[in-house]
């Protein structure tokens, strides 16, 4: 039977590439994704028809992998990172729901963008935390603008996905504009610039002394909460043990 398999492939490097996407990518005989993402995984691609486009084709993406399941085949509709965070799987089944189509999906995870930089940074985000994509293209950003205000006065760590683009500068210094209402500015951040990858930079700075020229497209940018603390290279957000246990 034709399937479709949503796949995240990870940071990009063979070594987070999990066991279940290369077995799944290995039944397929067509593979689909935004060439960037299929040049990260090429290595593992043989004999296999391979269909790549820009960034900005999702839509085509997604609906030319329906179309191929359709006719038969096995396709993979790749995304980097895990495929349920900002990436195909959503759009996929939005379409399949969308026209009530009929076939074979499989979702299947992959180590996302936030769980590799919080593993290069220590241990950032032990307690509860949560992820705001900066890009405007869906979201407008006024109700951005709200989640980074709300989660910011609820104390959570924040992680900032797509914090600029070539067009899209600013978002991140307007976002830290208002972390700074609710946050010290010797609180820790952390910047991750293409984890696992060829010129991969780990940088642990705080929020009075970071320099927003180091951050790209290809950057996840962890704030701490109010307890996050720096100890040599490593940026720790207490669990809360020590409330209830002595060590």
């Amino acid at each position: 039977m034709a399937s479709l398999y949503l796949i995240g492939i990870g940071p990009g490097s063979m070594d987070n590439l999990t066991g279940l996407a290369v077995k799944k990518l290995n039944e397929s005989s067509v593979i689909i994704g935004y060439k960037y993402y299929i040049n990260l995984i090429r290595p593992i691609l043989k004999n296999k028809e391979i269909i790549e486009s820009e960034i900005t084709n999702e839509v085509d993406r997604a609906e030319r992998a329906v179309l191929e399941v359709l006719n038969g085949k096995t396709v993979s509709l790749v995304s980097s990172g895990d495929s349920g965070i900002y990436g195909m799987a959503g759009l996929a089944l939005e379409i399949i729901s969308k026209k009530n189509i009929d076939i074979d999906v499989h979702v299947i995870p992959g180590i996302s963008a936030l769980n590799s930089a919080a593993a290069l940074l220590g241990s950032p985000i032990m307690n509860d935390f949560c992820s705001i994509s900066l890009s405007t293209n869906l979201t407008p950003w006024n109700i951005i603008e709200k989640r980074i205000m709300n989660a910011a006065e609820a104390d959570f760590v924040i992680i900032f996905y797509n914090p600029k683009s070539m067009r899209r500068q600013n978002g991140i210094v307007n976002a830290m504009e208002i972390i700074k209402r609710y946050r010290n500015e010797s609180t820790p951040v952390g910047i991750v610039k293409n984890a696992y990858r060829d010129g991969q930079e780990v940088i642990l700075t705080d929020i009075k002394s970071m320099d927003y020229n180091t951050i790209d497209m290809f950057s996840t940018v962890i704030i701490g909460n109010s307890q996050t603390y720096s100890y040599k290279d490593f940026m720790i957000t207490p669990r809360g043990y020590s409330k209830k246990y002595e060590y």
